[in-house]
């Protein structure tokens, strides 16, 4: 057969079962790959696929014989077993029609198994390395989430425990009854508020003490720069759980430090008459408290980055801006500032966006609380702390808990995607 009889069109029609296009391509080994891939396929979809597919949309028929949980498991790992040969065949498909096209133009065509590893060593190296990522993120990531979202549209909750009794597929009940049910839509109302009020502040002063800390400590007229910089250094050094744990005792309302010393000494300097504050038992002080710590523990990470980013200024553009008139302020905000922020903004909306969801600081203080908002949220609970606690709980909601997961997920892409774009924080040709 002559190299320009390899028409595409056929190559491809024939890969509709991965393999025959390769054959007829002259790649036999290729072939023999591809369709030894389809039918290992086509035997797990018989053996194991169709069945876990019907058990996935039924969730069981018999309670204590089905789980619905596990049943739920299986068809999710099954939906990305077909999504992956899916996209399998969709490359061999595009790989027959190519190698079709380029016999027909007369182009090196890699025939032997030995031009192909070499063919892959030159050019596909890279990709090879990137494999076992994938596979890493696809067991790891995608899993889970597919598992949590497929799980926000049944009602497993507490009276729906496998395997004494089934799930059932509820549609978009769970999320509607976070927005109509009396109880749910109080609660989400306020921990939610509470949750973008605790991100904005938290996450706002740690990067203003970071930027201020290093600004002031790279002013050329401040000595001992080194001793500053350990000593900035120090709350990140500490792991935060200790930290937190520590600053919980601190804040203690009857023994704690702020208490019993801190706010007496103060009480001796004129003007100054400060009672013991409730830090523990006053969601206001609670949530003051945690924000203060927040800031503690964030603002050494926003230090070490600003004080590299400052070192890469030229000084010509300060005494420039000096002849010009410009005062210190001035040059702050024209150069200092926006020069940060052209480097550091997606640093800066990563603060934000962990922040969103730090379950540490929030639990570790003082578990949420104090007090109830009612569904097994406390006072200074978030929405990620929240939903923990509506999965430990004595009344479990675990439908519930993925469907604000998911919620959760949707409000920080969404976000993170809009001000990414706004900032053209990716936009660093200039």
């Amino acid at each position: 057969m002559k190299t320009a009889e390899k028409n595409p069109r056929i190559a491809m029609l024939l890969s509709i079962i991965p393999g025959l296009g390769q054959i007829y391509n002259r790649q036999l080994w290729k072939g023999i790959v591809f369709l030894a891939i389809t039918i290992g396929f086509v035997i797990e979809l018989l053996q194991f696929g169709i069945q876990a597919f019907q058990e996935f949309v039924s969730l069981g028929t018999t309670p204590m014989e089905d789980h619905s949980l596990f049943l739920l498991i299986n068809g999710t790992l099954q939906i990305i077993i077909t999504v992956i040969f899916l996209l399998f065949w969709f490359i061999n498909l595009r790989d027959a029609n190519k190698v079709a096209k380029a016999w027909r133009d007369g182009l090196k065509v890699n025939v032997t198994i030995k031009e192909a590893l070499s063919n892959v060593y030159e050019n596909g190296f890279a990709y090879l390395l990137t494999i076992p990522a994938y596979f890493v993120m696809t067991v790891a990531i995608i899993f889970p989430v597919l598992v949590t979202l497929f799980m926000a549209f049944t009602n497993y909750d507490f009276k729906h425990i496998p395997p004494a009794t089934l799930i059932d597929w509820v549609g978009f009940d769970n999320f509607k009854n976070i927005f109509t049910l009396a109880s749910y839509r109080a609660t989400f109302g306020k921990v939610f508020s509470w949750t973008i009020i605790w991100t904005v502040l938290s996450t706002t002063l740690q990067i203003s003490l970071g930027v201020f800390l290093a600004v002031i400590a790279n002013q050329k007229f401040i000595k001992f720069k080194r001793i500053f910089g350990t000593i900035f250094l120090l709350p990140w050094a500490v792991p935060a759980f200790i930290t937190i744990m520590s600053f919980s005792n601190i804040f203690n309302d009857t023994a704690g430090a702020i208490n019993t010393q801190v706010i007496p000494f103060l009480n001796h300097l004129p003007f100054v008459d400060i009672s013991a504050l409730p830090w523990k038992t006053d969601p206001f002080w609670t949530k003051t408290a945690i924000i203060m710590i927040q800031g503690w523990l964030g603002f050494p990470y926003i230090y070490v980055m600003v004080t590299g980013i400052l070192q890469s200024i030229p000084d010509d553009l300060y005494e420039a801006a000096k002849m010009d008139g410009a005062n210190a302020l001035q040059s702050f905000k024209n150069i200092t500032l926006p020069s940060i922020f052209l480097v550091a903004a997606p640093t800066f909306i990563t603060q934000y966006t962990g922040n969103f969801n730090n379950f540490a600081n929030i639990y570790l203080f003082n578990e949420g609380g104090p007090g109830s908002l009612g569904n097994n949220a406390g006072n200074s609970d978030i929405l990620i702390s929240w939903i923990y606690k509506l999965t430990t709980g004595g009344s479990p909601q675990y439908s519930v808990a993925a469907a604000i997961t998911l919620m959760i997920s949707a409000i920080v892409i969404g976000i993170s995607m809009i001000v990414f774009k706004r900032t053209n924080a990716f936009n660093m040709e200039d």
